[in-house]
């Protein structure tokens, strides 16, 4: 099997580069392969390569950034995907589109369901939404796959930044009552080849689907693990978001209710402590 991706150098991106075989071809395109400011680009490439299945792994992530850059976070998070969508339904092939859980408003403190309403309090948040709908509309074989708090050995991200501010400081103030689910890289990338190789045969299972990892727990929670797995004697306290303001909003709730994926593709929650360990293993932690 042929897939595309788009997204080369990202946390996903990276994962799906290093699942290529000789079963998985996998053709990653960067930046200057397919300009993801240029929809009519992203299309073309698609027909370019002719490919057995797409996935995007690319998007505008700088969720600061977006409050005060809409016009492009909305090039890259929604008018794009969705010329790469009608490229894959014109040509009868899957489509996969990673998306986030910031299109839910993050209220309360049950896990939201694919069917849940959506009501995204940030300019990523609405863009990514307005993706998804958009992809929706053109139907096809798709699936729109949203997960949460992604981290990898590749990057930016939360455990990259931790054991950097870990390894400076002594004692660290975490925001604690943000919920939601560390989710691997690597899981996802496995995750979005299982569902494009199961929409070749299986084309109704097309829909939105949510996978995260497991348990649930907060980012002051998450970062204690890191310093507790990487041997780092950092001290974390716990704050509310009130005391880190940013300029975009953040979901309080994160949570995902990942049982309609696994009915669908027999994908269950994988344990992001899990998922640390091989990470930190490969970025040489615990150091000796």
């Amino acid at each position: 099997m042929r897939i595309l991706v788009f997204g080369r150098s990202g946390q996903v991106a990276t994962e799906l580069r290093a699942l290529h075989s000789d079963a998985i071809q996998i053709t990653a395109l960067s930046r200057a392969d397919a300009d993801l400011t240029d929809p009519a680009a992203c299309a073309e490439a698609i027909n370019a390569h002719g490919p057995d299945a797409v996935i995007n792994a690319a998007a505008y992530t700088a969720v600061d950034k977006a409050e005060s850059d809409v016009e492009t976070a909305h090039l890259i998070n929604a008018v794009s995907p969705a010329a790469m969508a009608r490229a894959c339904a014109a040509r009868d092939i899957p489509f996969v589109s990673i998306s986030t859980d910031y299109v839910f408003s993050g209220a309360g403190d049950t896990p939201w369901t694919p069917a849940d309403p959506t009501d995204p309090q940030s300019a990523y948040g609405r863009t990514k939404r307005a993706g998804e709908l958009e992809i929706t509309e053109v139907g096809g074989r798709y699936a729109v796959l949203r997960t949460s708090w992604v981290f990898s050995a590749h990057g930016n991200n939360f455990v990259k930044t931790m054991l950097r501010l870990g390894s400076e400081r002594d004692a660290l103030t975490i925001v604690a009552d943000q919920i939601g689910s560390p989710t691997g890289a690597a899981e996802i990338a496995q995750a979005g080849v299982t569902i494009a190789k199961t929409l070749v045969s299986e084309p109704a299972k097309s829909g939105t689907y949510h996978f995260s990892s497991a348990p649930d727990t907060s980012w002051a929670d998450f970062a204690r693990a890191i310093f507790n797995a990487a041997n780092i004697p950092c001290f974390v306290t716990d704050i509310p978001s009130s005391e880190y303001p940013t300029p975009a909003k953040r979901p309080m709730n994160s949570r995902l209710d990942c049982s309609v994926t696994e009915a669908a593709f027999g994908l269950s929650r994988p344990d992001w402590r899990d998922s640390l360990t091989h990470i930190l293993t490969q970025l040489d932690f615990p150091k000796d």
